[in-house]
């Protein structure tokens, strides 16, 4: 008889051992978030890219882009005041490209309702079972464009301006958080005002900036027209990712700026408030209500912004001087005096600026 059994198998050898360089070596640790210096550097270096990207769609209007972008990068919110037609839409969604952020549009119309924007529940029927479903809004986007907030009852921009402050919107009173970042641009039409509903004065306050878009000189038009009468725009690239952007709103905060400028700062808006102490001769006879205590906090927050956008470290005076305009313009209200005579809140804040002594510098 053969014996069925097989043979039993080689002994395996065992495996060579490792180089004394690879088996000391310890494992690698997890990548982490970038450090602040790291991101610090992205920024800087990117500032330009930015521009560059921006520049393949939008002609001129550098300033209105700093102010956007330093905006972006404080975490708050803008007011854009400007005619039809200056590229307000493209301005912001090449932005929100450039980011790679979710975009949205909302058109305000005097029938929207609070619900049109925010989402509302609905009925699911499944088989015999029946239940309440969120169907979220446009504002779950990470850059929302409230064109012609204006033109809204004041019950819908209240629900954009809880969205707004507190990131997030309350529908059947259950409590849904918007995605992170949320960055709110609200565009006003200055030339008709009929059929309009204003925003209150404690809701302007709740913007960063009022940016004011201009019409553009000559030779920037012509090649505007020039554009987008010809070939189609080379498509715009994205540079960072929400996540950057998150990075970016840290990073900001951590600027340093010593006490005499947030001081100067402080003074500054303390000007604009008439019947106090020390307030101007010119405040009090044109203003009716001047800048909360907000305002210099936007100050301090946006110079914070825009030194980093700028290369620098830590703010400078002209940091603060530079924002003045786009922080205070929606902040001072001007009486009817003021009005009647043509005097405008623009001029009223240059003078501020050049009235309020500024820290010494050293």
């Amino acid at each position: 008889m053969f014996d069925s059994t097989p043979p039993p198998l080689p002994a395996a050898e065992p495996p060579p051992p490792l180089p004394d360089a690879i088996a000391s070596a310890p494992a690698p640790a997890p990548a982490g978030p970038p450090s602040d210096q790291a991101t610090y550097d992205a920024l800087v270096a990117g500032h330009e890219r930015i521009v560059a990207e921006l520049g393949k769609v939008i002609v001129g209007q550098r300033d209105v882009i700093e102010h956007l972008l330093i905006a972006l990068l404080a975490g708050g919110h803008c007011l854009i005041t400007g005619a039809p037609g200056l590229a307000k839409t493209l301005l912001v969604k090449s932005i929100a490209r450039v980011f790679h952020l979710r975009f949205q549009r909302i058109q305000f119309t005097p029938d929207l309702m609070p619900a049109d924007i925010t989402g509302t529940e609905i009925l699911q029927t499944e088989g015999a079972s029946r239940r309440m479903e969120f169907v979220r809004g446009p504002i779950f986007a990470n850059i929302v464009l409230a064109d012609e907030i204006n033109r809204t009852p004041p019950k819908t921009q209240a629900a954009l301006l809880e969205a707004m402050q507190e990131h997030q919107v309350t529908a059947a009173g259950r409590r849904h958080v918007l995605d992170e970042p949320f960055f709110v641009l609200a565009t006003q039409n200055p030339i008709e005002m009929e059929g309009t509903y204003p925003l209150p004065e404690a809701q302007l306050d709740r913007f960063l900036f009022n940016v004011v878009i201009d019409y553009l000189p000559e030779d920037d038009e012509v090649a505007v027209v020039s554009r987008t009468t010809g070939a189609a725009p080379v498509p715009i690239e994205p540079l960072f990712t929400g996540d950057d952007v998150l990075r970016f709103h840290e990073l900001v905060r951590k600027v340093p700026v010593s006490e005499e400028l947030v001081r100067y700062a402080v003074r500054l808006a303390a000007a604009s408030r008439p019947r106090q102490t020390g307030t101007p001769d010119f405040v009090e006879q044109a203003v009716t209500w001047g800048a909360g205590t907000r305002a210099p906090q936007c100050l301090i927050l946006g110079a914070k912004a825009r030194a980093l956008l700028r290369g620098r470290s830590h703010v400078v005076l002209e940091d603060i001087r530079a924002l003045a305009l786009p922080v205070l313009r929606h902040r001072l209200l001007l009486n009817y005096r003021a009005e009647a005579e043509g005097v405008r809140v623009e001029s009223v804040i240059q003078r501020l600026v050049d009235t309020v002594p500024a820290p010494a510098t050293k």
